[in-house]
């Protein structure tokens, strides 16, 4: 068993048209380690210095900027869950629910992002392209924003 882990934080970041959900995915850049190419959520890895109180969300709110020029609302917890990535390392990965504030979402950083594409549900289940793994994050964090209504 292994003693550490990289931790990852991404963002289900959604915005409400006619009333419908709209989800924002990127493409990975061609040079990222992991999954380049691949449709996701945006996100990134944690970053935070000792004793930091917000480390998840504090790093959510700095991919979000960095990655995509937005900023989002309040945050929820939707999962968490462990892969491994390419080189072989153990991941924990954190998904949050956000919606979106602000900002007109672009590749930030090139490198990173290739593209920015919005969602409906009906679109992410028909398209091929969607990771398995991604559209389940998505479906979790809509059952999270409807939950109680």
């Amino acid at each position: 068993m292994t003693d550490a882990y990289v931790v990852n934080v991404d963002a289900a970041v959604y915005r409400l048209r006619g009333g419908e959900p709209r989800y924002l995915l990127i493409e990975r850049g061609a040079a990222e380690d992991h999954a380049p190419g691949s449709l996701g959520l945006p996100g990134g890895t944690l970053e935070a210095a000792p004793g930091d109180a917000d480390a998840i969300e504090s790093t959510l709110r700095r991919e979000l900027r960095e990655e995509v020029a937005v900023e989002a609302g309040d945050t929820t917890l939707v999962t968490s869950g462990v892969f491994e990535l390419d080189t072989g390392e153990p991941c924990l990965n954190v998904v949050l629910l956000a919606e979106h504030e602000s900002g007109d979402p672009h590749p930030a950083d090139p490198e990173e992002v290739a593209a920015v594409h919005w969602y409906d549900l009906d679109g992410l289940r028909e398209d091929d392209a969607v990771p398995a793994f991604t559209r389940g994050y998505v479906e979790a964090a809509e059952e999270t924003r409807t939950a109680g209504r």
